[in-house]
């Protein structure tokens, strides 16, 4: 027979009970409590205990604070106090939450979270008073949780086990009875369902959905951070059955429904390592001097139709997601690959916006519909920048076509490609070019900011494990390819946009910057000798773009870039327009990606319908559809950012004898984040881990200060590190500090 748990005796004045009393009401506020069932909650059985609790009841029934409901039996009266936003939970256990309701995020101390766990939307309540200065509240129940499954390591127990979850923020272990455990072993990463989290529970309980396998093995890691964030890495067997089973051929019926374009010169630029092609260019000289330029997009809303497996199972994933050794895609390898992929040699249906385009790169005429279309030829990046590198004075459409040299040097010839590549092939791509930086050059004076990050990448041996790191940044070829898809989603939102009466449509927007988050970028970057100047929205733009000019090659560089970068809006997709404040276009949308984002398989089929004359779609409906593409995009983001995160700290535990140059990059209580120079790793210095002196965090300085020496450390510091400590399993980097560089 089991014991009654003791509750502790209360002879003294029970401490706060105002605030407990009501914070409990509160908390359950549809329902109604006796006295009893408030001293069961307190912990308290006593007399003298059970005598306050009667008193404060009727003292704040009296302030009108609670109500009578019945004899005996209280609740919270109804106010419009109650609030709800998203908890951005810390890992150290605090909070805050972001409301459309206030204009500061309100603080939530960690013992008013209240089973809150991080990303959860949930009611709270804020106090009437400032709270050390700033609005503080409490939150009263979970509305919605943003994710019920973790990855964590299982802990196995004789009749029970905990998975100790990866994620910092996961604040509690998970508890997992011994029968729901899913033959997980002791030590194993697992995959765990958060199911129930009783009232008196310490912990919430779960279950092994799925073992992902050894912790620090790498397709464990890579399927780790896929499950995290909800993604999958495979495809339902149902869904890859019905895509093998789709009519992929070209028909002769199908053709004479669409514009027919095979004879015109087309071809694709793409990364050398690019296995779907869902771009083209076409381009031909029209007789009356105007060039016509086509941007052939893949039909994939030809295969995915509505209300099927394949497209409820794009639709849930929304988008490819692209790790360091791998893309998982939104669509199965039959048409990303294949079918929709518009490989060189091959016809295929295409979905078109076609512009006639004069020497000043003005859109003379526009067309939109399906096509087909035949790619003549296949170029990498490298190619195209060649052919580009090798004409620098072929400019003019008058140029003789024996002028253009079209050899393409032996180490950047990446493709493979059979053919010879001709004059004509050459001067569209010389053209192409030239018509791109006029056009660039306008969206600059308009007021667009120019966001040329480094990307880092790896050179993976067999095991795949990181050889070699390196940086790639963006070219000529590059940026053709980008401002002729830039005016295909312009023009095709614009279409859509000026319709009258107005159509629902998909709409790539991005709001302008918050205030506050310029003035802490120009805090932080006037440290580096920069000033921003935010007189109006052209002063701005002009000003961000000089910055970020003036940085290119610098030590500060990937540093400034990622913070000028945080400073801004979240693009996101939706259908109520605002326009770009990035690209400075008042209309733009995606259209040329849907083998890998389903926003472009929904912009394609209603403009389509729209071409058909059909009415306007349900805004709602797409509405829905769009938030949770910008969700899945979110997440998609997290998990390649932590899978070269990963790939790093993989890198650098081979490098563990070596001294990096670094830059310091982020200032903390705890110590300072270090990127290095020459492979843009970040790791951390732990505050106790400099013995030299004992340093403090000074906030307004963004620096370390050591109280006797005075030294510092701060922000923009050229500092010498080593590896001290490489965790792959959480993904932490930890370095030794050697000192200053140049000191």
């Amino acid at each position: 027979m089991t014991r009654k748990k003791k509750r502790r005796s209360s002879k003294n004045k029970i401490s706060n009970l105002t605030n407990t009393i009501l914070s409990i009401l509160k908390k359950e506020r549809n329902k109604s409590f006796n006295y009893k069932q408030i001293a069961a909650k307190l912990g308290v059985n006593d007399a003298s205990s059970r005598n306050q609790v009667i008193k404060k009841l009727q003292q704040l029934k009296a302030k009108k604070e609670i109500e009578e409901v019945e004899r005996g039996k209280f609740k919270a009266i109804p106010t419009a106090d109650y609030h709800t936003g998203i908890l951005d939970l810390s890992h150290k256990g605090f909070g805050y939450i972001i409301s459309d309701e206030f204009e500061d995020d309100i603080y939530i101390a960690s013992n008013n979270i209240n089973r809150a766990l991080d990303g959860d939307e949930v009611e709270f309540y804020v106090y009437k008073r400032l709270k050390r200065g700033r609005r503080e509240g409490e939150i009263t129940q979970v509305l919605k949780r943003a994710k019920n499954d973790y990855v964590g390591v299982i802990q196995i127990h004789n009749n029970y086990a905990f998975v100790i979850p990866d994620s910092t923020k996961m604040y509690k272990d998970i508890f997992v009875p011994i029968n729901k455990t899913n033959k997980a072993e002791e030590g194993d990463k697992v995959l765990v369902s958060l199911d129930d989290w009783p009232e008196k529970a310490d912990s919430p309980s779960g279950r092994v959905l799925k073992v992902l396998g050894k912790p620090g093995e790498h397709n464990t890691e890579i399927h780790s951070i896929l499950a995290e964030y909800g993604l999958p890495y495979e495809f339902p067997y149902e869904v890859e059955e019905y895509a093998n089973k789709l009519d992929t051929s070209i028909t002769k019926e199908e053709i004479a429904n669409r514009r027919d374009m095979r004879d015109v010169l087309t071809f694709t630029i793409d990364p050398k390592d690019a296995k779907d092609f869902d771009d083209a260019l076409s381009f031909q000289v029209l007789e009356n001097g105007l060039y016509e330029i086509g941007i052939h997009i893949a039909d994939v809303s030809h295969y995915v139709k509505p209300n099927t497996v394949l497209d409820e199972e794009a639709y849930e994933r929304a988008t490819s997601v692209y790790l360091v050794d791998r893309v998982v895609p939104m669509l199965p390898e039959i048409l990303s690959n294949n079918a929709c992929s518009l490989r060189p040699h091959e016809e295929k249906y295409t979905f078109s916006a076609v512009f006639q385009i004069n020497d000043k790169a003005e859109v003379i005429n526009q067309w939109f519909g399906r096509t087909v279309t035949y790619s003549d030829a296949r170029f990498a990046y490298e190619e195209a920048q060649a052919i580009i590198e090798n004409n620098p004075n072929v400019t003019s459409s008058a140029v003789e076509r024996s002028q253009i040299n079209t050899t393409i040097p032996q180490d950047v010839s990446l493709t493979g490609n059979e053919y010879q590549t001709d004059k004509n092939i050459a001067f569209a791509v010389l053209k192409l070019n030239e018509l791109a930086k006029i056009m660039r050059s306008k969206r600059m004076r308009s007021g667009a900011i120019s966001f040329d990050k480094v990307e880092v990448k790896f050179i993976l041996d067999k095991e795949n494990n990181p050889t070699s790191v390196f940086f790639k940044t963006s070219k000529d070829a590059n940026k053709l390819i980008e401002e002729f898809m830039l005016l295909a989603n312009r023009k095709v939102a614009e279409f859509v946009g000026k319709q009258k009466p107005p159509k629902t449509f998909v709409y790539r927007v991005h709001d302008e910057p918050d205030d506050s988050k310029l003035a802490a970028l120009q805090n932080i970057v006037g440290r580096f000798g920069y000033k921003l100047n935010f007189k109006d929205k052209k002063s701005m733009s002009a000003s961000l773009n000089n910055l970020l000019k003036d940085v290119v090659g610098k030590k500060e560089q990937n540093l400034v870039d990622t913070l000028a970068i945080r400073s801004m809006s979240k693009a996101e997709y939706t259908t109520y327009n605002i326009g770009h404040y990035g690209l400075a276009f008042d209309y733009y949308s995606h259209f040329t990606s849907p083998i890998r984002r389903y926003p472009d398989v929904m912009a394609h089929r209603l403009l389509q319908s729209y071409l058909d004359g059909e009415k306007s779609a349900n805004e709602e409906v797409y509405e829905d559809k769009c938030n949770h593409s910008s969700n899945m995009e979110y997440l998609a983001t997290k998990a390649e950012r932590d899978s070269i995160k990963y790939m790093q700290i993989k890198f650098m535990q081979d490098h563990k004898d070596e001294e990096f140059v670094g830059v310091i990059s982020g200032v903390t209580d705890w110590g300072i984040y270090v990127e290095i120079i020459d492979n843009k790793c970040e790791g951390m210095v732990r505050i106790r881990d400099i013995k030299d002196d004992h340093y403090d965090f000074d906030e307004s300085e963004y620096a370390l200060i050591g109280r006797n020496t005075k030294n510092m450390y701060q922000l923009g510091d050229e500092v010498i590190v080593t590896v001290k400590d490489t965790d792959l399993v959480k993904k932490h980097l930890d370095f030794n500090l050697i000192g200053k560089h140049n000191e």
